[in-house]
C-alpha cells in the first residue's frame, strides 16, 4: 500500500497495475472520468468492485448497487476513503 500510495506523486500510473487498480489510482489523483473510462468496458469482478465504488463517489447510488451486485460484493457503508484504501489493499 505504502508503495501505491508514493506512486500517487507520479504524472501517470505504472504501466504494470492492473485496470481497476490503474483505475483507483486515477480516482485518488481526482480524474472521476479517466477511472471511470478505464472500468466500464472490463468484464472482471475486481473491475465491476471499483465501478461501484466510482459511482459512489459520483453519487448515483442506485448505479453503484448495480456493480456492487455486479462485483459479489456488499454495498459500501463506510467513508470513501476507508473503502478505497480497502478496495486497493485487497486488489494488490
Amino acid at each position: 500500500m505504502a508503495d501505491f500510495r508514493a506512486s500517487l506523486n507520479d504524472a501517470a500510473p505504472q504501466p504494470s497495475l492492473s485496470p481497476p487498480l490503474a483505475a483507483l489510482w486515477w480516482a485518488a489523483k481526482g480524474n472521476w472520468d479517466q477511472a471511470h473510462r478505464i472500468v466500464q468496458d472490463e468484464s472482471t469482478a475486481e473491475a465491476a468492485w471499483v465501478h461501484a465504488y466510482l459511482h459512489r463517489v459520483e453519487g448515483d447510488l442506485g448505479n453503484a448497487g448495480y456493480w456492487y451486485r455486479q462485483a459479489g460484493q456488499p454495498v459500501a457503508k463506510d467513508g470513501l476513503d476507508a473503502e478505497w484504501e480497502r478496495i486497493v489493499t485487497a486488489l494488490l
